[in-house]
């Protein structure tokens, strides 16, 4: 038995039917008798051929293909934002082909590359948290292939982007820490070279400065994401004679780390510390007590990236200058960040 695939030429020469006639009546074009077609369909089923998609897409100069990569699927927030980005092809009839650089940058070049050579007509990228140039997007670029950055974006390319308002909503998340009592709030932060961090740490002081509050130079820490770091220097900070009272982190995952330390430390989390983190993932309202967040409307944010190709880089009716869309937060303000 012959594991050759099955083509469009191997149709033709069991019928004894051109090629172009066979295509017509595969793709329910005019001009075919419907004895024909029925027969043309099922000698395909009997031979146990299948459509060539890519390769039909090839001629047509065009994959109909999405490739986005992301830094870790399994974090809720990238895997909404992977469903709307797949709703909104689904929308559109395109496939997508989904990579992950588990926040690393070789990993992520790998993805980029392996992205370009299935010839895909976009990518749709959220940065490592090792990318610190644009390297490896300007190849994106340089292949003729569309680029949209969505949340963690490099402002060092000019391209389309798809962030959230990270410095309103944490200003008014701090805002609302400050509104419940609290005074002396430490802030932990992320890379500060991905602007998302960065507007968080601006947000931050905003609303601080506001208040007339002082900030401590040992409140503000950057350059972490994990969890155990974020249990660690809550930890130490807790353990000066001039604790913070709050903490805000710039994710959930940063978050449940320093619950662990303030309830390490003997003290209540909300009535002794509070506590607000970003993100609004799925475990902050399961928790005792619940944590509050902000809620970055993942699924849309995907949704929107993915639409910036389906209605302005698809039409190509012009050359347009990058655009920049911002997706609103929510605040959800939960029993870790209420004293009152």
């Amino acid at each position: 038995m012959s594991n050759k695939r099955i083509t469009i030429y191997d149709l033709s020469k069991e019928l004894g039917i051109s090629v172009s006639y066979i295509s017509k009546a595969l793709n329910n074009q005019p001009g075919v008798s419907e004895r024909v077609r029925a027969l043309v369909v099922q000698k395909a089923e009997e031979l146990n051929y299948k459509h060539n998609t890519h390769a039909a897409n090839l001629r047509r100069g065009s994959s109909r293909t999405l490739g986005v990569i992301v830094p870790h699927i399994n974090q809720s927030f990238f895997s909404d934002a992977i469903s709307g980005i797949e709703r909104a092809c689904a929308e559109n009839n395109h496939s997508l082909i989904i990579c992950q650089s588990h926040d690393k940058v070789d990993k992520e070049k790998v993805a980029i590359e392996t992205l370009i050579h299935q010839n895909v007509d976009c990518i749709l990228i959220s940065a490592s948290m090792e990318t610190t140039n644009a390297t490896s997007l300007e190849q994106i670029l340089k292949h003729n292939i569309h680029l949209i950055q969505f949340d963690r974006c490099i402002e060092l390319i000019n391209s389309h982007k798809v962030e959230n308002d990270n410095l309103e909503a944490t200003y008014k998340a701090v805002k609302s820490l400050i509104n419940e009592g609290y005074r002396k709030i430490a802030f932990i932060g992320g890379p500060s070279h991905i602007n998302i961090y960065k507007e968080r740490k601006e947000g931050f002081i905003k609303a601080i400065k506001e208040a007339s509050l002082p900030i401590p130079y040992n409140f503000i820490i950057e350059e972490t994401l994990e969890k155990h770091e974020a249990h660690d220097i809550a930890t130490e900070l807790l353990s000066l004679k001039e604790a913070p009272d709050a903490f805000f982190t710039i994710s959930d995952i940063q978050a449940l780390g320093v619950k662990q330390a303030i309830e390490k430390a003997g003290l209540r989390v909300s009535e002794d510390v509070g506590l607000f983190g970003f993100a609004n993932e799925p475990f902050t309202e399961l928790i005792e007590p619940a944590i509050s967040s902000i809620d970055q409307k993942s699924e849309e944010l995907g949704y929107q990236a993915a639409k910036v190709y389906f209605e302005e880089l698809l039409k190509k009716s012009e050359q347009k200058e990058p655009s920049k869309k911002i997706v609103e937060c929510e605040l959800m303000i939960r029993k870790s960040s209420q004293r009152h």
